[in-house]
């Protein structure tokens, strides 16, 4: 990468930065624009439906797409303007995810943990938390700074093939089977929580329910190796905390 690239960037990351801040005050750095986040979305969406088995039971389907679409109207045009895909993949991981450019996608195996539309309504309210807080974009940016250097990170951006790139996938949330690579923050996840917190209660779900989701999380991983969905967030004990510590001002 030449040395004026280098700097560019590095100007660039700093006067962005300067001026970006998350819902909850923190500060961001935010190197890409919200098509190009968007577009990556729809590449690494494209394939997931290409690569995973898509769930043909209606009543399922519906169920979930309900709970999303409440809770999607509660997000600002500004995030997103256009109508969400949902789908849901045949898959036994409990897990779920959000992208930029108004892509959701439900794995099967969440629904046995998600009891029910609020707990569910919680899981998606956190996911579409990450994309109104631009966790994705934020992610992408300090690696991007974090690894100036290197051919590959070049490659990324000089070429922008994020359908074929495992870290850039995991940044714009497609964590499940490559958050190893780059893990979500603490403070991302708390964050996302507050954000699913609001978003679900404005939707008229019962944001209690969100404490019990994640008392149902910590029960069925069984003392054993923690779940994917739970491998690079908080402990559920400090996540209940942490949402109990917010439940009056979402009550509200």
């Amino acid at each position: 990468m030449k040395l004026r690239f280098k700097v560019t960037l590095a100007a660039l990351a700093l006067t962005i930065g300067a001026c970006a801040t998350s819902p909850t005050g923190r500060n961001q750095v935010l190197l890409f624009s919200e098509s190009q986040l968007a577009e990556m979305g729809d590449q690494a969406f494209t394939g997931m439906k290409e690569e995973l088995k898509i769930s043909n039971k209606a009543v399922q389907n519906s169920y979930v797409e309900c709970v999303a679409n409440a809770i999607t109207a509660q997000v600002p045009n500004t995030v997103f303007s256009g109508q969400w895909e949902v789908v849901v993949f045949d898959d036994e991981q409990v897990n779920a995810f959000a992208l930029p450019g108004g892509k959701i996608g439900v794995y099967t195996g969440l629904l046995d943990v998600a009891k029910t539309q609020s707990q569910l309504a919680a899981v998606i309210g956190h996911e579409i938390g990450h994309v109104i807080a631009h966790h994705g974009n934020e992610r992408m940016s300090t690696s991007t700074l974090t690894n100036l250097g290197t051919q590959a990170v070049a490659q990324v951006i000089n070429s922008q093939e994020v359908a074929y790139s495992g870290a850039i996938m995991a940044a714009i949330g497609l964590g499940s089977q490559v958050a190893i690579t780059l893990p979500f923050s603490r403070a991302h996840e708390s964050e996302a929580d507050l954000i699913g917190l609001a978003l679900m209660a404005q939707a008229g779900f019962d944001p209690r329910e969100s404490v019990t989701l994640w008392q149902n999380m910590e029960a069925a991983s069984g003392g054993q190796r923690q779940m994917e969905i739970l491998s690079t967030h908080p402990a559920p004990q400090s996540r209940i905390a942490n949402l109990q510590a917010n439940m009056n001002a979402a009550m509200v």
